[in-house]
């Protein structure tokens, strides 16, 4: 997995790192001198991954202990772990199956990264940026598990927070508003949709991955040495109107 010239440098896995905000921000880490490991799932989306040789794709399955297990004992450490994975199945959700799919992989899926990674995260006084939503803040009629998995790991994130700083790891949170992403599609191209959202937000525009990636990369460098707990919305001030 790496050189002998890799090892001293510092390594970040970013799950749902193939695609969408996840790709965004892996590739922030990679410019900022960072190894990084990017867990996607999908062998479409792996196989169009475009390479950069500071970033290394794997297929991580989140809702896999074998997977999520596999995966840590090849990393030699761990400087931050960015869990980015997600799902959003919309109608299917009020089904108890959909249900508890998008938990599994939203929030049962990002505590399973987090227990794994804790060893070598504290051997490295490591951080971890968890991936929460504005539906951390406002119900979803749209999207109640999403909503619910997103809201939990926003307090996961709190709780981990306090369980963890005597261990050396920081633990926080990014609640991105809406982001010009395959998930957000749907919402950008429908002006019935589209109007009203551009309207509330304060900065009049959608969000990019790499606004979020600037604000990951800050939260897991030294820089941020004494920030945990937080959960950071990155929205365009779409929360406080």
């Amino acid at each position: 997995m790496t050189s002998s010239a890799d090892q001293s440098k510092r390594l970040a896995i970013v799950t749902g790192g193939t695609r969408g905000i996840g790709e965004g921000i892996a590739r922030s880490l990679a410019a900022d001198g960072w190894r990084v490991v990017a867990g996607g799932i999908g062998e479409e989306e792996i196989a169009a991954f475009k390479p950069d040789p500071a970033i290394e794709v794997v297929r991580l399955d989140v809702t896999d202990d074998a997977s999520v297990a596999a995966l840590i004992e090849k990393c030699p450490r761990i400087d931050a772990l960015v869990n980015c994975a997600g799902v959003l199945l919309k109608a299917s959700e009020f089904g108890i199956e959909g249900f508890a799919r998008v938990l599994d992989v939203n929030l049962t899926g990002t505590m399973r990264m987090c227990v794994a990674a804790k060893p070598k995260l504290a051997a490295a006084k490591g951080a971890i940026v968890n991936t929460a939503s504005m539906y951390a803040f406002f119900g979803a009629p749209h999207a109640p598990a999403y909503a619910a998995s997103k809201g939990g790991v926003a307090q996961l994130t709190k709780s981990l927070a306090i369980a963890w700083a005597p261990d050396g790891i920081r633990v926080n949170a990014i609640a991105p508003g809406w982001i010009d992403t395959d998930m957000a599609r749907g919402a950008i191209q429908d002006p019935v949709r589209a109007g009203p959202i551009l309207a509330r937000t304060p900065m009049g525009r959608w969000g990019k991955p790499e606004d979020v990636a600037s604000v990951v990369t800050f939260l897991v460098s030294e820089a941020a040495h004494f920030v945990t707990g937080t959960v950071l919305p990155i929205d365009g001030g779409y929360l406080v109107v």
